[in-house]
């Protein structure tokens, strides 16, 4: 690739052996599933995996003993008793596994993924795909070269309501589509205190929870969830919820790559507090014949439409809104009908992780509802739209080069690796 990526139940009680299950007369075999990142959206997931029949959770890692016991504890409850790894390497050796979660902080997807894809593993890795443009490329070329089957956690996907709402986009009733607008107004998210250095708590590895990041003293505004208003492992709202919003975006208008990309933005809320990234951010992708928009705010719900997250495409004869909740059609005075809200019906985590086990038993790669080109794609547009506030600059991307017109941007392109770890060669 080079350049930027294209877009392209019943719950039961685990066994932490090999085995089959059965559907009606049919037999399959289990999946058996590791848990790499236990303590946020990891841990969702692997329960959501669970109610998929036949798959097993038969290992866990973190760098954090706390977390890790407590996940098995709760695990245990449920007669559930996975092998305990503090390292992932160790998990990804242990034979009893067949497919991974990644659950762990961005800056760590890369190096557990293409790991996992080298061990035979196939992967559900939560969004964003990666922390850099060069980690996602990486991403893409092992899941290619190992044969891998490589979920991303953007579960919006597997949703019916989204995919009835990009069906009415692409059926041309909105006429002409000049703008899109995708946003995530976040008010339950407050200031971030400044809180001093201090030792890191008993029983977590933290030179292992830094691994390619830069060395510091620990901090708990940067553990844990609160990573990704940092730099150093994540990127902020923009690929927090950019990389599930501005997804749609592109599907929409069956766009990929952007002429060129501008962004403002800042600590306007909290400018004292501890977050790096900003918690207003306003980018624009230019595209030949119309313009994504993407906004973000903390500590405020009353973004565009009434609602605190969503895509609007505006075209001249309405405008199409869609979030989570579902989609609806708002006229431009007479010149269509509205479309009244369409509610969604599913669970989509429920569906993406059933997606996934449904495809690592049948080697469907092209059944896979976010595959790792999809995830990467989306994650370097998100990323793109940082690069531009980072640098101040309205950039241009060469899709045939892989680099930007800006060398303050292109010094962005690949995360700065330390303490030994390169980002790998694939």
């Amino acid at each position: 690739m080079g350049t930027m990526t294209t877009l392209a139940a019943t719950a039961g009680a685990a066994k932490a052996f090999p085995g089959t299950f059965s559907i009606g007369t049919q037999q399959q075999k289990a999946i058996r599933v590791g848990l790499i990142g236990a303590n946020g959206m990891g841990w969702s997931n692997l329960n959501s995996m669970l109610k998929v029949p036949g798959v097993q959770c038969t290992a866990l890692c973190d760098v954090d003993a706390n977390v890790l016991n407590k996940r098995a504890g709760e695990l245990k409850t449920r007669n559930i008793t996975p092998k305990l790894y503090a390292k992932h390497e160790e998990l990804l050796a242990d034979p009893n596994v067949d497919a991974v979660i990644i659950g762990t902080p961005d800056h760590w997807h890369c190096l557990i993924m293409v790991d996992a894809c080298v061990a035979g593993k196939d992967v559900y890795v939560e969004k964003p795909l990666g922390n850099s443009i060069a980690e996602c490329n990486a991403m893409v070329a092992a899941a290619a070269k190992y044969n891998r089957m490589v979920q991303v956690g953007q579960w919006q996907r597997s949703q019916q309501h989204f995919r009835d709402a990009m069906d009415f986009v692409h059926s041309g009733k909105l006429g002409k589509i000049r703008l899109v607008k995708a946003w995530a107004y976040q008010g339950w998210m407050k200031s971030i205190p400044v809180k001093p250095d201090g030792p890191a708590p008993e029983g977590v590895d933290y030179t292992r929870w830094l691994g390619p990041a830069r060395e510091r003293p620990f901090n708990p505004n940067r553990f844990h969830f609160e990573f990704r208003w940092f730099w150093d492992y994540a990127g902020g709202l923009m690929t927090d919820w950019g990389v599930h919003m501005l997804d749609f975006a592109l599907i929409g208008m069956k766009a990929t790559t952007p002429k060129s990309i501008m962004a403002t933005g800042g600590k306007f809320a909290y400018p004292n507090d501890a977050a790096e990234t900003p918690d207003t951010l306003t980018t624009v992708y230019e595209f030949d014949d119309f313009t994504v928009q993407w906004e973000h705010a903390n500590g405020i719900d009353g973004g565009p439409y009434g609602r605190n997250h969503g895509v609007a495409f505006i075209g001249n004869f309405g405008t199409l809104v869609v979030d989570r909740g579902g989609w609806e059609v708002i006229p431009e005075g007479e010149r269509m009908e509205a479309v009244p809200l369409q509610k969604s019906k599913d669970n989509g985590l429920d569906m993406h992780t059933a997606n996934f086990i449904e495809v690592v038993r049948s080697r469907r790669l092209e059944a896979l509802n976010a595959p790792v080109t999809a995830g990467a794609h989306i994650a370097i547009f998100s990323q793109m739209g940082n690069i531009a506030y980072r640098t101040g600059e309205k950039i241009y991307w060469n899709a045939q080069k892989g680099q930007f017109s800006s060398d303050a941007a292109n010094k962005l392109l690949a995360a700065d690796y330390h303490n030994g770890y390169r980002i790998p060669k694939v």
